[in-house]
């Protein structure tokens, strides 16, 4: 396919965490125009409104629909799941959402360190909830980052070690989503479910996630600067989950990110040394499960 043109998708159903603003919306608009029935999971109903008239403005005739749901709070994730699972089968579930560089320690409603807890936690617990629901050749698309390069191995405290950073915790956030996402590929080959869990990652993009002022230190503030300046826009960085969700060459346990590392047309990429440990993300996926309280055998339930 040309890189830039989504396959048809009508007759399918997505659901994208976080698309109000940034690469959830520019990923549900390019998926709308493709012709699918999308589901906005937003925190904030006011926003998730804006975007879908946004959506609506740009691609008419777009079936997209409206769906609460906060990350940070797994009686939140719960009822979300409960409503979808009412519902057609899903498709597509993209776990976009995501915070980045908390300024300072902050904890989410069940105590979970908020970057791990939102990134990860929210999006296992999600994803675990809806797997009923999913379509059997249905993909699940983790949203990583290139901060995951940086993170090393994965801390067995879950974001709460001694000696706080915000890019210390985000990259470990996002090193759980990979890890995540390639144990949720074993899982599903072991199981022989035809359901394709890919990874992908925007690259530098300038997202909202970088333009807010909540308080950040001046290391912080000059890395958001400096994206916001240089970074892709929402569009370019969204290509390559766009890929991963609808492109037919994706394989289970894929990595897209774009060319460039930066920018660039999707291509499969490699991840880090430690998302590829396959202990750390057997170890993860158990945790995760004892932490959300959920059947670690999701995947063959």
């Amino acid at each position: 396919m040309s890189d830039r043109r989504l396959p048809s998708q009508a007759g399918r159903r997505a659901l994208i965490t976080g698309a109000n603003t940034g690469l959830g919306l520019a990923s549900a608009s390019a998926l709308a125009a493709a012709g699918a029935q999308v589901v906005l999971a937003v925190r904030d109903l006011g926003k998730g409104r804006a975007a879908v008239e946004r959506i609506g403005s740009q691609v008419p005739g777009a079936r997209v629909e409206l769906v609460r749901l906060d990350l940070a709070d797994l009686a939140s994730v719960a009822e979300a799941a409960t409503h979808l699972r009412e519902h057609e089968p899903l498709d597509v579930l993209m776990n976009n959402a995501g915070v980045m560089m908390v300024p300072q320690p902050e904890t989410t409603a069940d105590g979970f360190e908020r970057q791990m807890g939102t990134n990860h936690l929210g999006h296992f617990a999600l994803t675990a909830q809806l797997w009923p629901v999913l379509a059997p050749a249905a993909r699940v698309i983790q949203l990583s980052s290139i901060a995951h390069y940086g993170a090393g191995r994965l801390h067995q405290m879950l974001g709460t070690a001694p000696g706080y950073t915000p890019m210390g915790a985000y990259g470990q956030s996002k090193l759980a989503t990979a890890l995540f996402g390639v144990e949720l590929a074993r899982r599903v080959q072991e199981a022989g479910s035809s359901v394709v869990s890919a990874v992908a990652h925007p690259g530098w993009s300038a997202t909202e996630l970088f333009s807010r002022d909540d308080g950040a230190g001046w290391s912080v503030k000059l890395a958001r600067k400096a994206t916001a300046l240089a970074g892709s826009s929402p569009q370019e960085g969204a290509r390559a989950q766009l890929f991963a969700a609808t492109d037919p060459s994706v394989r289970n346990g894929d990595f897209i990110g774009p060319a460039l590392l930066a920018r660039g047309a999707p291509k499969r990429a490699k991840l880090s040394a430690g998302a590829r440990n396959e202990g750390d993300a057997a170890w993860l996926w158990d945790e995760s499960a004892r932490l959300t309280q959920l059947d670690p055998d999701f995947v063959r339930a």
